[in-house]
């Protein structure tokens, strides 16, 4: 696949600000990651944000367990937020909080728009109000079975099983969460968002950007069902921002969370005086927009949010990249199983690179479930990144320290100059894999590419050739060939194993590879001296994180 420079902004669905981040949690960021950095690599402007989703019910009723302010709640919460991402070597040009200036002007102002244009209208509603406590309840505040699957010990917003989103009013059996009582029904004013005013721009969209097709069916059932009128309006109390000209009336949080991405963006240009806010959310711009997000947001971001843009007259997402849940040997994550592992408690006893390499091993362009296995877990590591890919590097940059003082040869006869082409050819093939968010194939591709190299030194065996010293000359060629053939595999897996990718460049003596110098040759070159990478994994460490956490 030929690149074409792009621009490029991506987003990640912004995490609750509500606990810790768990290797479910990370799943995403890595996959939105790694799509970044192949677009850097290529040469094109990607710009990453992303930020703590700090409103909501969850976060007061944490906030009292606490017995914390929600503000002081979301400041720890962020904190150790950045510290996960950056163990997983994570990164974006802004990661910020819903919880901000920019994002209560913007949502106050998108609000206002969109009231002014018939958008939004008033209705009075029945809501669930718990007497003894003398409050209506936010979603979060009751619990009771969903009106769908009929699972139990369900929030009054979706159900974690088998994802519906309802009314409050819908759920069967609704208990208080605060109390234990029978909350009863008491009218209330809320702001509704017209959603079935976008039904045709909607449907038209769902087409043009090329989502997924199972999305798509997914998508057809809702608008066959009809799209109905969202509530955007919480009770007091209520920690969010608060609608204009009202005195006890909140904005949902799911109003406010995806403006989040334009606030946080926002807050960048800010921060940098050579980024054009409006080149970026303008309708008819050049830059591409996309988000990375879990199926069970997928209502909100393909319907409501695209409305919203629509409504505004801002710049509508090329794509939405909708992922599956992360299992642990074929099962829910459960902290009482000791299944549920946070992303702290992982990066203390692995590298980091090992997840980012065996999730890329599965990752592929729909949003089926992503199951983590520890057996599986180890033997690719031990077997790929260990076996054939680090000890590629380890064995021949040895050999050449040793024999060759350092040094690469003068020059490469031409008939190795294709063998080496032969590699730089696959670029074309992963491009598509990585664009296509197929990070199974890359892997596929380059432990494919490794054993191709790993036949080729054992073929040629030159630690047996050095025993005559008239082929010095010759295996210091071979030598050659291998650095350079493994500095086009390093380019590969690059975008998936920085870090491991940025130790390599340090032993061969080289500066950042990207789309413009991976296919050089080092020649008449000094390497470095050969440091340890990366460890085998030892089994028994599965039952010691499984106890730690």
């Amino acid at each position: 696949m030929y690149y074409k420079k792009r621009e490029i902004l991506l987003t990640s669905a912004l995490p609750y600000a509500n606990g810790y981040l768990h290797i479910g949690n990370i799943l995403e960021h890595i996959q939105c990651d790694i799509w970044s950095r192949y677009h850097i690599l290529n040469g094109s402007n990607c710009i990453k944000i992303c930020g703590d989703d700090a409103h909501g019910t969850p976060i007061m009723l944490h906030a009292n367990k606490l017995g914390i302010s929600p503000k002081n709640l979301i400041r720890k919460i962020f904190n150790e937020h950045i510290i996960d991402l950056i163990n997983f070597r994570i990164y974006y040009d802004n990661y910020h909080t819903t919880h901000s200036i920019e994002n209560k002007f913007f949502v106050s102002n998108i609000f206002n728009l969109l009231l002014k244009k018939n958008f939004i209208k008033k209705n009075v509603i029945n809501q669930l109000f718990d007497v003894s406590e003398n409050m209506f309840l936010p979603d979060r505040y009751i619990v009771g079975k969903c009106p769908k699957c009929f699972s139990e010990n369900q929030y009054g917003d979706n159900c974690s099983i088998c994802g519906e989103c309802y009314d409050s009013l819908d759920i069967i059996n609704p208990l208080s969460v605060l109390s234990g009582n029978i909350p009863e029904k008491r009218k209330t004013i809320h702001y509704f968002f017209i959603l079935n005013k976008f039904y045709k721009k909607l449907k038209i969209w769902i087409y043009n950007c090329a989502l997924n097709e199972s999305i798509i069916n997914k998508l057809k059932e809702w608008f066959i069902s009809e799209l109905k009128m969202w509530d955007i309006t919480r009770d007091h109390p209520y920690f969010g921002f608060k609608i204009p000209n009202e005195k006890d009336k909140y904005f949902y949080v799911w109003l406010d969370a995806p403006i989040g991405y334009i606030s946080i963006f926002k807050n960048l240009c800010i921060k940098s005086n050579n980024i054009i806010f409006s080149k970026y959310w303008k309708i008819n711009t050049n830059v591409e927009l996309y988000h990375f997000i879990g199926k069970d947001i997928m209502y909100f971001h393909t319907l409501f949010w695209p409305s919203i843009l629509y409504g505004v007259k801002l710049k509508i997402p090329d794509n939405i990249f909708i992922h599956g849940f992360l299992t642990i040997d074929n099962k829910k994550m459960s902290k009482s199983k000791g299944t549920l592992i946070s992303a702290s408690t992982f990066a203390k006893y692995f590298d980091s690179e090992y997840l980012r390499y065996y999730y890329s091993s599965k990752i592929n362009n729909n949003f089926d479930d992503i199951d983590f296995n520890f057996k599986d877990f180890i033997n690719k590591i031990n077997s790929n990144i260990i076996g054939k890919f680090i000890n590629i590097i380890s064995r021949i940059s040895k050999f050449i320290n040793i024999y060759f003082k350092n040094k690469l040869s003068k020059s490469i006869s031409f008939n190795n100059i294709d063998i080496i082409n032969d590699f730089i050819n696959y670029k074309y093939i992963i491009n598509e894999y990585y664009e296509n968010r197929q990070y199974f194939l890359v892997v596929k591709t380059i432990m494919f590419l490794c054993d191709k190299l790993n036949f080729y030194i054992n073929n040629q065996k030159p630690w047996i050739l050095i025993k005559n010293f008239k082929n010095f000359s010759f295996v210091q060629e071979i030598c050659t060939i291998i650095i350079n053939i493994f500095k086009i595999l390093t380019f590969y897996v690059k975008p998936i194993m920085p870090k491991f990718c940025n130790d390599i460049e340090y032993i061969l003596n080289i500066p950042y590879l990207n789309f413009e110098n991976y296919f050089f040759l080092l020649l008449n070159h000094d390497i470095n001296v050969y440091s340890h990478i990366a460890n085998k994994i030892e089994k028994n460490i599965i039952d010691d994180i499984v106890d730690f956490n």
